[in-house]
Formats: structure tokens, C-alpha cells, sequence
């Protein structure tokens, strides 16, 4: 499952998604990852979310995303959710059609290894393609 967060900036997305970590974290039953560009998040979320910081990681476009998302799972079989902070900025790409192609990609990739996935991106719901909201439940704040 893909949940895609929508909003303008500075719409209070990231501080929810903050607050929807730190719930989880007080769930020793879940095991929570959260991607991110920069450690802006690492004083706000509680230690018992993994925060990465795909700065530190040779990620340049979707298909590496998905591919460092695989890796993740790989290490981290069994992760209950997965949360992608600002996904143009994580993917340093901002074209709506690889966007597309990436949650086509995700959602196969999630047949075999169902956690759900919650990504936030700047934006409003016009932005988006009809396949794109086909493949993802949109919820804009």
C-alpha cells in the first residue's frame, strides 16, 4: 500500500508525519524506517525509528530509490512501514513521469514485501496523473 501526502509547503506535512513516527515508535511490534535528505528530522523523531539520510548514499534518481529501498528490505525483512521524506528531493528528481513510473515499480516491488509505504511530496492533486492516483491512495493536508 501507497499512501502519497500531498500539500503545499509549508502545509504541516512533515510535522505530522513526525508525529505519525513517534506513535509508531512507542509500538515495539513495528519496525519503522524513515528516508530522508539531510538529518533534519533526527531531533524530532524517537531513536526507536531509523532515520537514513540518503546524503550519505550514491542515490540519484528513482530507479536507485527503489533499488535502496529493495536493499533496505533485504536487511530489514520485516519492516511494517516506510516513510520517504520530500521524495523529489530524496529521488534529486522532480519529474512527475518518473514519479509515476517509480510507484508502477514500488507497487510490484510491494506484492512481495508488504509494508506500507507513506510518501510526502509538495504539491496538489491537479500536479498529479490519473495513473498516479490510481497506484497510490492520495491524501492531501
Amino acid at each position: 500500500m501507497i499512501n502519497l501526502i500531498i500539500g503545499k509547503k509549508g502545509s504541516g506535512k512533515t510535522s505530522r508525519m513526525v508525529d505519525d513516527l513517534n506513535e509508531h515508535a512507542v509500538d515495539h511490534a513495528q519496525n519503522v524506517v524513515c528516508i530522508e535528505r539531510g538529518r533534519r528530522l533526527d531531533r524530532y523523531v524517537k531513536y526507536q525509528i531509523r532515520l537514513i539520510d540518503v546524503s550519505e548514499y550514491p542515490i540519484s534518481g528513482f530507479d536507485n530509490l527503489l533499488s535502496f529501498i529493495a536493499g533496505i528490505s533485504a536487511k530489514d525483512y520485516d519492516i511494517t512501514h516506510l516513510y520517504i521524506d520530500s521524495i523529489f528531493k530524496v529521488a534529486q528528481d522532480d519529474s512527475y513521469e518518473n514519479l509515476e513510473k517509480f510507484f508502477e515499480n514500488l507497487s510490484e516491488f510491494l506484492k512481495d514485501h508488504p509494508f506500507i509505504v507513506n510518501v510526502l511530496l509538495s504539491t496538489d492533486e491537479d500536479s498529479l496523473s490519473e495513473r498516479t492516483k490510481e497506484l497510490v491512495t492520495v491524501i492531501e493536508y
